[in-house]
């Protein structure tokens, strides 16, 4: 129950922020993307007090041995860049160039059932649920092949 309260806070703090900064205006987002135009600096503003409070909470997070409500951090395993993240990332900056929004203002907007508020929210929970698909197709295709000729296969003894 302590951490569904600490999320809820956490996602209300966000949410205010994103309020308070005037990011969920795509009219703001575009702005700052039209760097030839009328070019509005606030993102960029928004982003640099962002990561600095990002950036000392995670020091503090760090020199913990322990979460405050969970047994152990969750730190990411991969480091490298593929093609899925590349990928991700390009679809992700082509919406939120075309459509000033992105996923974090879209909920919070959602509170104005604005129509393209409403679309842009129902596209993104279809490409979740395609990506989801996806990744459990390949799963299952690669399952289905097996381990690559001359892999190493575990054996287990039941002693």
């Amino acid at each position: 129950m302590a951490l569904m309260i600490a999320s809820f806070i956490g996602g209300l703090v966000f949410g205010l922020g994103l309020l308070i900064s005037g990011m969920t205006e795509p009219a703001k987002v575009l702005g700052f993307l039209d760097i030839f135009g009328a070019w509005d600096a606030t993102l960029a503003f928004v982003m640099a007090g962002a990561v600095a409070v990002a950036a000392i909470g995670f020091a503090l997070a760090r020199r913990r041995s322990a979460p405050v409500l969970a047994s152990h951090f969750s730190w990411p395993a991969r480091s490298d860049i593929d093609a899925s993240l590349v990928i991700g990332s390009a679809l992700f900056g082509i919406g939120w160039g075309l459509s000033g929004i992105c996923p974090g203002p879209a909920l919070v907007n959602l509170a104005g059932l604005s129509a393209p508020i409403l679309v842009f929210v129902a596209a993104m929970v279809v490409g979740m649920f395609g990506y989801e698909l996806w990744q459990r197709r390949n799963a299952a295709i690669d399952a289905a092949k097996g381990p690559p000729p001359g892999a190493a296969v575990a054996k287990s003894s039941d002693g």
